[in-house]
């Protein structure tokens, strides 16, 4: 199994990267948290998980997740053994939130919080604590330096923000109308903060 992936970023969205290594391009899926600590960054290394799905008319379906750091994907592992939890709703809970958050609001039993993200009912948020709550805690491992860098926003800032709900799991009218929204709070806003404007709004 891979433990991670060090090489070339040949692309970069809110929610998928392809990373060059070895003559190989690995496309892996990333919440809106990672793809802040990757832009502006030529190379990278990302800690993996893959995970396999049920079988689809007997088709095993397998995804390969990228993250930053080991907190957030061992919480992202944690959250998918939670019954009725699945890698789509657990990205977007982590990219509407970050990891210290979310195991704040476990810890805390802040259900509110967590029923902020889309596709999270009061149901699935108590669920989440109380699988979690003595599972959760701090994560040891350095982290890297955090890089950002603005992008300032227009049409295209606008149109990646659509993108990354759409791989989020939106429909496009769903998409299109929480990027207006999200626009019209921040007009300049980049592309990520437009995607996390979006998710807030569910």
């Amino acid at each position: 199994m891979l433990a991670f992936i060090q090489g070339r970023i040949v692309s970069l969205t809110p929610a998928q990267v392809v990373l060059e290594a070895g003559g190989i391009g690995y496309q892996l899926h990333i919440t809106l948290n990672t793809f802040s600590r990757l832009e502006g960054q030529s190379q990278c290394r990302l800690l993996t998980y893959l995970h396999l799905s049920s079988p689809v008319q007997g088709n095993l379906q397998a995804q390969l997740y990228g993250f930053f750091d080991e907190e957030e994907r061992q919480l992202f592992v944690q959250m998918l053994d939670v019954s009725g939890i699945g890698a789509a709703t657990v990205r977007l809970l982590l990219s509407s939130l970050t990891a210290a958050e979310i195991r704040q609001a476990i810890l805390t039993e802040n259900s509110g919080l967590l029923e902020r993200v889309k596709g999270i009912g009061p149901k699935t948020a108590k669920r989440l604590i109380l699988e979690l709550k003595d599972k959760v805690g701090r994560v040891g491992g350095a982290m890297a330096a955090d890089v950002s860098v603005a992008q300032a926003g227009s049409a295209t800032a606008r149109q990646e923000a659509v993108a990354a709900l759409l791989m989020l799991g939106y429909t496009r009218p769903q998409a299109e109308q929480a990027v207006a929204r999200a626009s019209q709070q921040q007009p300049e806003a980049n592309t990520e903060t437009l995607v996390r404007l979006a998710l807030r709004q569910a």
